[in-house]
């Protein structure tokens, strides 16, 4: 079983300094709110780019409902069933999800550690992990878990979900650069963490408690954290495939693709040619030798095809951006894997 999740507080770092742990505590109440606004704004996106309603049947078809936060009428009838949180305030500052559609509990309690979840995925226990999947811009657990959802759906087995961290960086980054150049969204993500990493330690922290626990996390010299990757969601699945040798296949939609990409460059070619690589609504450079690519652009995916360069897919189905089943023209997520 996945080992208990330390508190948030506990996952900061030695490296800073008393006197900015304690203003970091004071500032929690004024910042933290705005992040999960930004969460749960991201919660109800991802019901129009992830395949929500296919994971939320089969749960309840399981005897489990899930609780996304998002408001509902007050005449909505209440279930006497199991509930999933998968709330923006469960998971503000990211995690890893291990998500299983053929054995319950079928999506595992959050690890906010990323030493917790090394010593598990290495483990005899988490031996059948050996997918990863990354979701698009500031994509909330709802949506990681929906595709995850459906990579394990197709390929029978485990897969382990990245929901990266959300932090005041990705929100200024969110609204000035939006979802159109994945390249430029990182960029500016990255060069506005630098900047409150140096200049507002306590600040950067916020919502950075997932990238904060790995092991020899490079930081400015505040102590607070700085992308080495070009994101969050870049470090986390460059932290993941450096230390956790047995998952062999990971899986991006849209600027998860990125993510992958970005983290690919920084490994090493014994590492990267034991991995397949499969992208959704993004395509990536393939001048990484990895074991092998396979990479989907619908036909009508204006976005995908905006953020792809000169980049070419293996497939073009008839479809656009979004990969919810329930919407017409979507990609076929568990189709392409199975």
């Amino acid at each position: 079983m996945l080992m208990p999740n330390t508190s948030a507080s506990e996952a900061i770092s030695n490296a800073v300094s008393p006197e900015n742990l304690r203003l970091y505590e004071v500032q929690k109440p004024f910042i933290e709110p705005l992040l999960r606004w930004g969460r749960l704004w991201n919660t109800t996106l991802d019901i129009l780019f992830y395949d929500v309603g296919v994971l939320t049947s089969a749960l309840f078809a399981r005897g489990m409902v899930i609780n996304t936060g998002i408001p509902v009428s007050a005449g909505s009838p209440t279930h006497p069933l199991a509930t999933l949180d998968l709330t923006a305030q469960s998971n503000p500052s990211g995690s890893v999800i291990v998500v299983d559609s053929n054995l319950a509990p079928y999506v595992c309690k959050p690890v906010l550690k990323m030493s917790e979840f090394f010593e598990y995925a290495n483990s005899s226990e988490g031996r059948g992990v050996r997918t990863l999947t990354v979701t698009g811009v500031g994509s909330s657990a709802y949506g990681s878990v929906a595709f995850a959802w459906d990579a394990s759906l197709a390929l029978g087995e485990p897969v382990a979900a990245i929901v990266p961290g959300y932090g005041l960086a990705d929100v200024v980054s969110q609204a000035l650069g939006g979802w159109l150049g994945f390249e430029a969204y990182d960029a500016l993500q990255s060069a506005m963490q630098d900047f409150l990493a140096n200049f507002a330690p306590t600040l950067a922290m916020m919502g950075r408690d997932l990238a904060r626990s790995t092991p020899g996390r490079e930081t400015a010299s505040t102590g607070a954290p700085i992308f080495r990757y070009g994101s969050a969601a870049s470090d986390d699945v460059h932290a993941i495939l450096e230390n956790v040798p047995r998952i062999s296949r990971v899986i991006g939609h849209s600027k998860g693709a990125l993510a992958i990409e970005n983290a690919l460059r920084s490994l090493s070619t014994d590492r990267t040619k034991t991995i397949i690589v499969h992208t959704f609504g993004c395509v990536i450079s393939e001048e990484v030798p990895c074991k092998g690519y396979a990479q989907y652009l619908g036909l009508i995916d204006v976005l995908g095809s905006l953020n792809s360069s000169d980049n070419s897919p293996e497939y073009r189905p008839l479809a656009d951006h979004s990969t919810n089943t329930f919407i017409p023209l979507s990609l076929q997520v568990a189709k392409a894997l199975g």
